[in-house]
């Protein structure tokens, strides 16, 4: 399969030219219009069915060939990050304050390689739905593009994705079935009390010490509340109370993430955040007001598809560049909500280890795609592809 790889390495170049088009010009979440026009310009002049505006700014690239019955689903991700590039590269960005520092850059360019490749000597019978999503960074672009009727004009028996991992080496892949990446959900808490001089704190309700002991509270929710077995992360990201330093305020607010690998460890921890938030407030004289929102959902890779995909880079890079089970991430990744819907799996490429400079992760303002992985990406979504709509087209 070495052969595959170096096929779509002499054809490298102007996917790392485009790959670096689309860092220098970064777009957020539900904005990412440049980067779709140029992926549904390229889509359509290959000779696929191109619809744009699914989730507000999505792609999807429909290639049917011959009359096989199996229908292919692969995403890849367009938007960018709040962040001011420091990397000093030529192709740094050119908007103040917005990065690509995940890599999805990379991944709309390993995807567009790959449709590229597979539009004029791919082999495959059946439906091929290639996926550009908008808003991954907490936009929840999925959740939209599904809204919008993603899966009903695309139905896919089955559907991929994959993302760039920093501090595993150029060349490796690694995959996990089951739980892969941890749900995210967030709080943010107002203490009530009754504000009042510094000098006569027993006229007030201190809201800044029922806010820090809420604080060490929650700290027990998962040393005591969740099974030592499981994983679980509560984590209080910010405190606002309070100018001065002999008054005490009238509110505080606490901004709070949570984060598990199980579906019914994210249901416990809501409930027993919400618990102690209450009674530590009450315990104080105050009130706490709790705005619960949902994030993300535990990313579940599906075994059949996990084992086939598992497969595919052992065929492309041999078993001693694959890590058939790799441990589970604590970041969130909202194709878990594809995955909800249709069986699949979301696999890693590595961008680098060591001292490279693919080793810097991901959201610093110093990272980087590793454009050795556009031909490498690219020849795993286009084995991928053929092996499942398996047949010549």
């Amino acid at each position: 399969m070495n052969n595959l790889i170096e096929d779509l390495q002499h054809h490298a170049e102007e996917f790392i030219g485009i790959r670096r088009d689309i860092h220098r010009h970064p777009e957020l979440a539900f904005g990412e219009h440049r980067t779709a026009a140029l992926v549904a310009e390229k889509l359509r002049a290959w000779g696929y069915e191109v619809a744009q505006g699914l989730g507000g700014t999505g792609v999807v690239g429909r290639l049917v060939r011959g009359d096989g019955a199996r229908r292919l689903g692969i995403r890849a991700d367009m938007d960018a990050l709040p962040i001011d590039e420091a990397t000093g590269l030529p192709y740094a960005s050119c908007n103040h304050g917005v990065m690509h520092a995940c890599g999805h850059d990379g991944h709309t360019a390993m995807l567009l390689a790959a449709a590229h490749h597979l539009a004029t000597r791919g082999r495959f019978s059946g439906t091929l739905n290639l996926i550009f999503q908008p808003a991954e960074e907490g936009g929840g672009g999925a959740l939209r593009m599904m809204e919008d009727g993603l899966f009903d004009r695309y139905p896919c028996d089955a559907i991929f994705a994959m993302h760039n991992m920093p501090g595993l080496p150029q060349g490796r892949f690694s995959l996990r079935e089951g739980a892969a990446m941890a749900s995210s959900d967030y709080a943010t808490v107002v203490i009530e009390g009754v504000g009042g001089h510094g000098a006569m704190p027993h006229r007030t309700a201190d809201p800044v010490v029922a806010a820090a002991s809420i604080v060490m509270a929650l700290q027990s929710v998962v040393s005591r509340n969740i099974d030592p077995l499981q994983m679980g992360v509560v984590t209080v990201g910010a405190i606002h109370a309070g100018k001065a330093n002999n008054v005490i305020p009238a509110s505080a607010t606490l901004e709070i993430s949570m984060r598990a690998l199980d579906r019914e460890v994210r249901a416990l921890l809501e409930s027993r955040v919400k618990a102690v938030i209450a009674a530590q407030a009450e315990s104080f004289g105050c009130k706490a007001v709790i705005d619960w929102r949902k994030g993300y959902a535990v990313l579940v890779n599906t075994p059949a598809e996990t084992d086939f995909a598992r497969q595919v880079a052992v065929e492309l890079v041999g078993a001693e560049c694959v890590t058939p089970q790799g441990p589970p991430l604590t970041g969130s990744e909202d194709f878990a909500f594809m995955l909800e819907q249709v069986p699949g799996s979301y696999l890693l490429i590595g961008n680098g280890d060591g001292d490279s400079a693919g080793a810097c992760m991901v959201h610093n303002p110093g990272y980087d795609f590793n454009d050795d992985n556009v031909a490498l990406g690219a020849a795993y979504w286009v084995l991928l592809a053929e092996r499942f709509l398996a047949g010549a087209g």
